[in-house]
């Protein structure tokens, strides 16, 4: 049976479950498909709030014997250590490098086959391509991106003369099973970080904005759409209490997602007991037309929870007028709402659909091995 190694950051993002299931869901579709698979992550300095929340995620998952958490310098904080990770990659088909999670050195070189997995199109590219910025994207044998248009006409992102493979978010659909519809009033819910720790970004002579910034263009909705309510899982610095204080006076509710949504069990049920989700995306996504589709938006979908989300270019294939919704301005994401809430049955069962056709965890992987000329 040939090995998969998925490398990516959950020690690193403690109490973060939508975090640690974008990891998973790549893990558990690999091994669907056949593959031998084994968890590894470098924890970058201390951090035993990470540790712990790492033990948590595989203890939750049942992945104790396919986990490695490795410190800065080597030393095994939780399953194989640093030698026995080096004999795992020199014997594996193939690393998928989540967010290029492992940087150059001796262990990413030991991997006869390295595929990059880019979650921040527009960021990782510009970045690159900027000599000013301390960011380089290791060299690997495949780049992968969820931004659907990068490289494409139309679509600003520079590539940096790479050939970036566009894919879909996998998911594993017998892990996010369609859940009854909630009763009115329908409750829009996200889970989201107010402030990105990333500056706004120059593209094409444009500066592009921030996730806060387009949140700002739709603080209104909740009084646009009485009959919904409307939620969000905000992790938002104390910096920030006028922006708080605007989203509860114009009539959101507000959550701490570090309690509602901190493990992969507590994510997926803060989820599933939702009625859809609403949620803006970064502005480069936005602005540069990138293809963007969020992991978080097809575990939604594939709950069985209709999805309203800002218009980022999204593929034609997955447009179905039902189910999932986009929206460019405050009027549109109106109106997406009322929709939402006149049939929210109807919404749900396209949703599911659109998750079954398109997300399904062994209909995108099988399709990106493919492209990639790997095989179980």
């Amino acid at each position: 049976m040939a090995t998969a190694v998925v490398a990516g950051a959950i020690a690193n993002k403690p109490r973060n479950g939508g975090e640690a299931w974008v990891r998973i869901s790549w893990l558990l579709g690999l091994r669907r498909l056949g593959f031998d698979t084994h968890l590894v992550e470098r924890l970058e300095g201390g951090g035993e709030a990470g540790r712990r929340h790492f033990e948590e995620v595989v203890a939750e998952l049942g992945l104790e014997e396919g986990a490695t958490l490795l410190d800065a310098g080597g030393k095994a904080l939780y399953g194989k250590d640093e030698a026995k990770v080096m004999a795992l990659a020199e014997e594996a088909e193939v690393l998928f490098n989540i967010s290029g999670h492992l940087r150059e050195g001796p262990l990413l070189s030991a991997f006869r086959r390295r595929v990059y997995v880019d979650l921040d199109p527009g960021f990782t590219q510009a970045w690159h391509a900027d000599p000013k910025v301390d960011f380089e994207i290791p060299a690997h044998d495949r780049y992968v991106t969820v931004g659907l248009n990068v490289g494409r006409e139309g679509c600003p992102i520079p590539t940096a003369g790479l050939e970036w493979i566009p894919t879909l978010p996998p998911v594993v659909l017998e892990e996010w099973p369609a859940a009854p519809t909630p009763s009115a009033p329908l409750r829009f819910t996200t889970v989201a970080t107010w402030r990105s720790p990333f500056s706004p970004l120059r593209i094409g002579g444009r500066t592009m904005g921030l996730k806060h910034h387009e949140f700002r263009r739709v603080i209104a909705l909740p009084e646009a759409v009485p009959a919904a309510r409307f939620e969000l899982a905000l992790d938002i610095h104390p910096g920030d209490a006028a922006d708080l204080e605007a989203l509860r006076r114009r009539g959101w509710e507000i959550a701490a997602p570090q309690e509602v949504a901190a493990t992969p069990a507590a994510f997926r049920s803060y989820l599933q007991g939702s009625g859809a989700e609403f949620s803006v995306a970064q502005g480069v996504y936005v602005e540069a037309r990138s293809g963007w589709v969020s992991d978080r938006t097809a575990a939604y979908l594939a709950s069985g929870r209709p999805a309203l989300v800002q218009e980022t270019g999204l593929a034609e294939q997955l447009r179905r007028g039902e189910g999932l919704l986009t929206f460019s301005t405050p009027e549109e994401a109106a109106e997406g709402a009322r929709r939402l809430c006149e049939d929210p049955v109807a919404h749900a069962e396209a949703a599911r659909e659109i998750a079954e056709r398109h997300l399904d965890s062994d209909r995108v992987l099988g399709r990106l091995l493919e492209r990639i000329g790997i095989g179980a």
